[in-house]
């Protein structure tokens, strides 16, 4: 009799598979809770009776966590990947493909054709951690994640990468209301872009596909999603009942090929000594010696308190302010002396429209008619929908909130920052107003969401999970990096016993560092201030606030309400704006309060935004999901010059048919990349040359997806990977030939020492030549060409295209180049006269300009997402950095300035500075490497000259929440500065 026992131990579970003579006779699936070896040790002897007290048995380990069991215990070790292939190959034979997704791993073997076997790195995207990162933030299980997917109707799209992305896609969405069901199949169909862009990486998934793993056997929802993206049939797609076990049987199977035999006591003894090994890990200081420090720190953040008054003892005028925020919602009344007379905190579940109803009826019944509850201000995510719903008087940007509320601690504030659940907001004050604003973007390492969902995961509520950090002896040194990183390094504590108070303790000292050398990228105290107020909840943690103190070496000012600032600042806000009638609803209205959400998609302009639309009874509506004003009735701010709106219509232009009697070939051209800005060029030169050119469509969510399976890389820039969707758009319509050169070097502006291509741009065509199928037996023309010499350009010219094509003669190529080059000028030059005369039309008309810092492709509406139309919503005028470059000597930079579009973003932002009503925001790809290096020269160019620098990452996720709080924060610091200048002045 052959006994074989597989124990695979994940990330989040450990499995146990026994086989005797070749059949599976036990096996179990249980979640470790980071007691990875007790839970080993755990299901061993629970299967005891079974195998037999004297039963000779083999076994092997495998699993992410299983390295360090099996080295400690002295038990073979298998590499999950091989294990995957060793349970295919005895149980599913058939398979040309598997996908296997565990708690924090995700696999993709391919078996037929070339073998070839890939994992995620250190990213826990698109795995069953991830599904449950999400259930926690829709506050359902997974299983109820999956029951409201089978009722979707529609697709948002999420990012994966990892959960942090994701929460800060998902819950702009459940603030404005989207139903929680479209939401939830959304999150499942991230988990497959992340396999299919992440792990496929180009290679196509097709045959019978093996779908292994416990997320992509206990969600039905995940299955669906993965078959209608795969277009898989039911008799190609395998969801075997042994999918949650198949890593630990593939272990078993492995385990009969080993040479050690054990007896069930046996085994258990050698993984009892595995749980007893002892823990090696970096160690910092601890947050307290001892009780006595903790009171002094306790005592001394005691002081900066604010005067409360109860709500039933108070009579008189009120002022009531909401903070609608990315995780929880608050409310603050106070009183004429500023004395909080109520509040609230607790998590919105995705529904703060409902928690807002709930507490403002509470309140009206407490205020009776002694209190009148006569202004209010919302701010944060929620703000607008909050603001519609309940009549609310007032909206104000965060960062003003925050400001306000620190102001009333301490006068002399000049840094404030503010943690939340998933937003970092820093903000320098200098001369009593907003002078320096920075946000973390899609990231939110450094947040209090992280050791949230952290703490739920190990079954503890956050305020006593971070207690039991205070008095570590040994905190563990996690490092300062993103939360996947960061989730690597406390799993990898966890393997080696590391205790959860030195887990909390390591936690609360990365949350700071990633703050700091993440998001403020500080060099010392001194970036900070010298008087510097920490507000948020996250401050509320004073493990973390200790840790922040200990960082920077000096002490801070937190409120005793962090927590409530936001509220509390927007309480005085309604104060301050105090009007003679509020617009609050009242109990009347509020008792037939409800809350209806359906979905449409707009029809207004080329846009087609899906928007989703908030009834709240009463003729009161909140519509979301709008780029432009028109679906909100609003038309005049939409109608201000816009360049970014011009320059698409213009180059769209060049794609009209031009009517070429008898074209030697239709050649089609990829609207995208260095085309957005050599368009004007090209066309010129091939339609001289005799050939009938063809645009490809502007660029569209659908024509991502549809090149989605030949992308080879995840981290490469949005608008490289659009250009897999536009040569299969060329492909569809039919031509020829694809026209697509690759370009070292750009035109020579002589602004910089040289006029390098962005190496992406430069040598995609390279890349897609090799990985799009259909290009193998298609003519796909690719010259290396190179435009800043003109004779250079027309030698090369005259070769190419003489060779391949014979009726064209030298003199014809000639004359094209002359076309090619007079109509690139041209479209210069018109892109001049109309920057100058938005100009002039902001100058006339008082109004602001936002030149928009970019690469020529961040025209594309599917990469900016509408961030012009966005801008000019709150009326500013929107002109380019390629229209006002050359207005202005080129500054002074401290980097090798050898990019011709880094040199024209230097001049945009130096004439900023020089003139007044002018500000500038500068775009820039996530994945884009060079355009790191331009981020703190632009912000050094705007700070000399007096201008605040705005900078804006974009990528392919549409939702604009985080852009519209740094153009807010902006234009408010903007007026606030000149509110003063006048005050000075007067």
């Amino acid at each position: 009799m052959n006994v074989n026992v597989g124990i695979d131990i994940g990330s989040t579970t450990v499995k146990i598979v026994v086989v005797r003579d070749g059949e599976i006779i036990h096996k179990h699936y249980e979640r470790h809770f980071s007691k990875v070896r007790e839970k080993a040790v755990e299901l061993v002897r629970a299967a005891r009776g079974l195998i037999g007290e004297d039963t000779p048995l083999r076994c092997s380990i495998t699993g992410s966590a299983g390295l360090g069991v099996a080295k400690a215990a002295d038990i073979d070790f298998v590499q999950e990947v091989f294990a995957t292939r060793k349970a295919v190959g005895v149980h599913v034979p058939q398979a040309d493909v598997v996908i296997e997704l565990g708690g924090e791993d995700a696999k993709i073997v391919f078996l037929t054709g070339q073998l070839e076997e890939r994992m995620n790195g250190s990213c826990a995207g698109g795995t069953g951690a991830f599904i449950d990162q999400m259930a926690v933030l829709l506050d359902v299980t997974p299983s109820e994640l999956d029951e409201l997917a089978q009722g979707a109707e529609r697709i948002y799209t999420i990012a994966s990468r990892c959960g942090v992305f994701a929460k800060s896609d998902i819950q702009p969405l459940l603030n404005e209301g989207a139903r929680k069901e479209d939401v939830a199949a959304s999150i499942f169909q991230a988990v497959v872009n992340q396999t299919i862009a992440g792990l496929a990486q180009g290679r196509e998934v097709k045959g019978d596909v093996l779908f292994l793993g416990g997320p992509l056997f206990f969600f039905k929802g995940l299955q669906k999603r993965f078959q209608e993206t795969l277009k898989l049939d039911d008799a190609h797609a395998h969801f075997p009942a042994l999918a949650p076990y198949a890593i630990a049987a593939g272990a078993a199977e492995y385990a009969g090929g080993t040479q050690k035999t054990y007896t069930v006591d046996s085994l258990l003894a050698a993984l009892e000594k595995a749980a007893d090994a002892p823990v090696v890990a970096n160690y910092l200081p601890p947050l307290f010696e001892d009780e006595q420090q903790y009171e002094e720190f306790k005592h001394r953040h005691a002081m900066h308190d604010v005067m409360t008054q109860n709500v039933t003892m108070y009579e008189g005028d009120a002022y009531l302010g909401i903070d609608c925020g990315s995780t929880t919602t608050k409310l603050v009344l106070i009183g004429e002396d500023d004395q909080i007379l109520f509040h609230h905190y607790q998590s919105n579940k995705g529904n703060p429209a409902d928690v807002i109803r709930e507490q403002l009826t509470k309140l009206y019944e407490l205020c009776g008619d002694r209190v009148h509850i006569v202004s209010s201000a919302v701010t944060g995510y929620g703000e607008a929908l909050i603001q519609n719903a309940f009549g609310v008087d007032f909206g104000l940007v965060e960062t003003v909130a925050h400001f306000r509320a620190a102001r009333h601690f301490c006068p002399d504030v000049d840094f404030i920052i503010d943690i939340g659940g998933q937003d970092i907001k820093c903000f320098k004050i200098r001369n009593k107003c907003i002078d320096n604003i920075s946000l973390n973007e899609a990231c939110s390492s450094g947040c209090g969401s992280f050791i949230e969902t952290f703490a739920r995961s190990m079954g503890y509520s956050i305020e006593e999970f971070c207690k039991l950090g205070l008095f570590a002896k040994h905190p563990i040194d996690l490092g300062s990096r993103c939360t996947v990183f960061m989730n690597s390094s406390v799993k990898q504590a966890q393997k080696d016993g590391a205790g959860i108070d030195a887990i909390s303790a390591g936690l609360s000292v990365s949350v700071v560092k990633n703050a700091l050398y993440k998001v403020i990228r500080a060099h010392s105290p001194d970036d900070l201030g010298q008087h510097i107020v920490v507000q948020g909840g996250t401050f509320l943690n004073d493990a973390i606030l200790r840790s922040f103190e200990q960082e920077i070496g000096r002490d801070v000012t937190r409120p005793a309400i962090s927590g409530l600032m936001g509220a509390y600042g927007a309480a005085l806000h309604a104060k301050d704006n105090r009007r003679d009638t509020t617009t609050l609803i009242g109990t009347d209205i509020l008792a037939g309060f409800e809350h209806n959400v359906r979905s449409t998609r707009c029809g207004l302009c080329e846009n087609h935004c899906n928007l989703t639309i908030n009834d709240f009874g009463g003729g009161r509506r909140f519509i979301s999901g709008n780029r432009c004003e028109r679906p909100l009735g609003g038309t005049k701010k939409a109608d201000l010059p816009n360049l970014y709106k011009w320059k698409l219509e213009k180059l769209k232009s060049y794609g009209k048919p031009s009517g070429i009697a008898n074209p030697i070939a239709k050649i089609g051209l990829p609207f995208g990349l260095n085309n957005f800005e050599l368009l004007p060029f090209w066309t010129a030169f091939l339609r001289k040359l005799g050939f009938e050119t063809v645009l490809s469509d502007v660029s569209t969510r659908d024509m991502y997806m549809q090149g989605q399976h030949s992308i080879p890389s995840d981290t490469v820039c949005y608008p490289a990977k659009l250009m897999h969707g536009h040569i299969e758009n060329l492909l569809e319509k039919g031509v020829d030939a694809i026209f697509y050169p690759c370009m070292t070097y750009n035109l020579d502006e002589e602004r910089a020492t040289n006029h390098y291509n962005c190496p992406v741009v430069a040598y995609y065509p390279e890349l897609l030549k090799a990985n799009v199928s259909a290009l193998a037996d298609f003519d796909f023309m690719m010259p290396y060409f190179e435009l800043a010499d003109k004779k250079r350009f027309t030698k090369h010219a005259v070769k190419y295209f003489c060779g391949k094509y014979p009726q064209i003669k030298k003199k014809q190529v000639i004359a094209a180049v002359e076309d090619a080059y007079m109509a690139q000028d041209e479209y210069y030059i018109d892109v001049r006269i109309e920057g100058q005369r938005a100009i002039r039309y902001a100058d006339e008309h008082d109004l602001d300009v936002a030149v928009i810092a970019g690469r020529p492709y961040h025209v594309d509406p599917e990469i900016n997402h509408g961030i012009d139309q966005l801008i000019a919503s709150f009326g500013l005028v929107i002109v380019s950095e390629d229209a006002v470059w050359q207005l202005t000597d080129a500054p002074e930079v401290h980097v090798l300035n050898q990019w011709t579009y880094h040199s024209r973003m230097y001049g945009a932002a130096k004439y900023v500075t020089q003139k007044e009503n002018a500000q500038l925001i500068q775009l820039v790809s996530f994945g884009c490497g060079i355009d790191a290096i331009t981020t703190d020269e632009m912000r050094a160019i705007c700070e000399n000259g007096g201008k605040i620098y705005t900078q804006l990452k974009i990528d392919e996720i549409s939702n604009l929440g985080a852009a519209k709080i740094r153009i807010r924060s902006m234009l408010a610091a903007v007026e606030e500065g000149r509110k003063l200048a006048e005050q000075q002045n007067a």
